[in-house]
């Protein structure tokens, strides 16, 4: 019986609104690999957050389309399989063990659904082991020390050589580095990754080893001289034969300028912060507040359920749902096409969470139809996914207001900007110890301040007061919060 092949490639699928390209940051699959429905073969990293991406279909990986570290466009090939279809009943002993099981995966269908693209309907069948990517190593060449010049240069007997870090012993092959991470982090210290035993599998350079190498000890620089020549006169500075050799300082070499694409969520941020300055307005108020009955608050709430601990930023956010509620003309976006303000009916609450990655700000959808203690859990998991590279794009989009804590950088005050296309964003600075006066006498509180920046275009000078004001209120007087719930 004829086995028929052909090969399919699986395009870059949509992953996430307004994303047109994704990069390439590690492959989990090799040429000759065998795959299963549903296994992830590629880790790209979009505009937004880090995706791992499944194939839809079985078979043998015949062609990788890209290289790490290369962006790629949705739609274009990113792995081409070769599946292997046999007429029914039949086999061959030349048939790979388990193909019968990859077949019947291809027509049960994927499971799987990316943002905007589905492979089919149904559970996933049985899933064979992830390949583990393997490097054979090159042969090494012979290497052939020349014959030293009769006036050669070399470092004196008592000089250390330079400790490289973690050398790789001659013959061993090149060294595979994959991450862009592991490569730029290299760069900016000016380690060559060929120099380095890599940990990984198939001795892949990972970012330990770098890291290793970094920590290592290094030995004295040596400090070249030069060797006279005994039947040269002129080898020797001086007029007195018996004067030594001049020392030759070593050459240093000069830096090069570090370039750093401006790919990624960088690209991102630039381009959206860049829009925001030439289209909006913008306008910062600013106003100290007495914090100390907020974070008593925070602390009475704790000891009563310790089992739901709330954080002061989930009572900040509380703080701005009610602000909002009363001035809804900040809860808004300017279509400049239309010609028109549009105030969203709900809260969306983007939180700014500085990541690895960049300034990154996800978002509670319908953030006021949640209880403090709900905000407080939506809070702490949502920010902690957004460092991690897990939130899916669409938890990074759709905005409506932001709340940004820059006080956890140890700041009293900024003059943010605008997370277009919102119209406007609060900004809380450290909460610190400061003299302050209370019923005419002088105390010690706890103090932060409070910033406002927002779009001329959708309000005045009025409502973005009031509303600040608002918000300044209920931070010294949590029970102002409280009888407008």
């Amino acid at each position: 019986m004829t086995t028929v092949a052909h090969t399919r490639d699986f395009l870059l699928p949509d992953l996430g609104e307004g994303l047109a390209e994704a990069e390439i940051v590690q492959w989990r699959v090799a040429v000759g690999d065998v795959v299963t429905v549903d296994q992830i073969v590629v880790e790209v990293e979009t505009a937004k957050a880090v995706v791992d991406v499944p194939c839809p279909y079985p078979g043998r990986v015949v062609a990788l389309h890209g290289a790490a570290g290369e962006v790629r466009p949705v739609g274009q090939p990113l792995i081409t399989i070769e599946s292997l279809d046999v007429p029914p009943g039949a086999g061959t002993p030349a048939e790979p063990a388990g193909h019968a099981t990859y077949r019947e995966e291809e027509r049960a269908g994927s499971g799987n659904v990316l943002i905007g693209y589905g492979t089919g309907h149904g559970a996933a069948g049985r899933r064979r082991r992830r390949p583990r990517l393997t490097v054979a190593p090159e042969p090494a060449a012979p290497i052939v020390a020349p014959e030293p010049a009769a006036s050669a240069v070399a470092p004196p007997p008592h000089a250390a050589p330079t400790d490289t870090g973690r050398p790789r012993p001659t013959g061993s092959g090149p060294s595979l580095v994959i991450s862009p991470i592991v490569r730029r982090l290299a760069r900016e210290h000016g380690i060559d990754p060929a120099t380095l035993t890599g940990s990984g599998p198939g001795g892949v350079v990972r970012r330990a080893d770098v890291e290793a190498a970094l920590a290592a000890p290094t030995g004295p620089t040596p400090v070249l001289t030069s060797v006279p020549d005994p039947a040269d006169p002129t080898s020797r500075s001086g007029t007195d034969p018996a004067t030594p050799a001049d020392p030759v300082p070593a050459a240093r070499p000069v830096a090069d300028d570090l370039v750093i694409p401006l790919t990624g969520v960088r690209k991102v941020i630039a381009d959206k912060l860049s829009r925001s300055r030439r289209e909006i307005p913008e306008v910062t108020i600013w106003v100290d507040a007495d914090a100390t009955g907020l974070v008593q608050t925070r602390a009475a709430i704790n000891a009563a359920r310790p089992d739901q601990p709330v954080s002061l930023l989930a009572l900040l956010a509380r703080i701005c749902l009610s602000g909002l509620r009363r001035y809804p003309q900040l809860n808004a976006r300017v279509d400049g096409e239309g010609q028109r303000i549009v105030q969203s009916a709900g809260v969306h609450l983007g939180i700014a969470a500085q990541t690895d990655r960049g300034l990154l700000v996800p978002v509670l959808r319908d953030a006021q139809r949640l209880t403090t203690a709900e905000l407080a859990a939506e809070l702490a998991g949502t920010t902690a996914a957004a460092r991690a590279g897990t939130l899916p794009p669409a938890r990074l989009t759709g905005g409506t207001f932001t709340l940004n804590n820059y006080g956890v950088f140890g700041v009293d005050g900024s003059t943010p900007i605008i997370n277009h296309p919102e119209a406007a964003l609060l900004g809380v600075g450290r909460i610190v110890d400061k003299p302050w006066v209370v019923d005419g006498q002088l105390a010690v509180r706890k103090v932060t301040q409070l910033s406002l920046t927002f779009d001329h275009r959708v309000c005045d000078g009025g409502v973005a007061g009031g509303f600040l004001r608002h918000v300044a209120d209920c931070v010294e007087q949590p029970a102002l919060l409280i009888a407008n719930v």
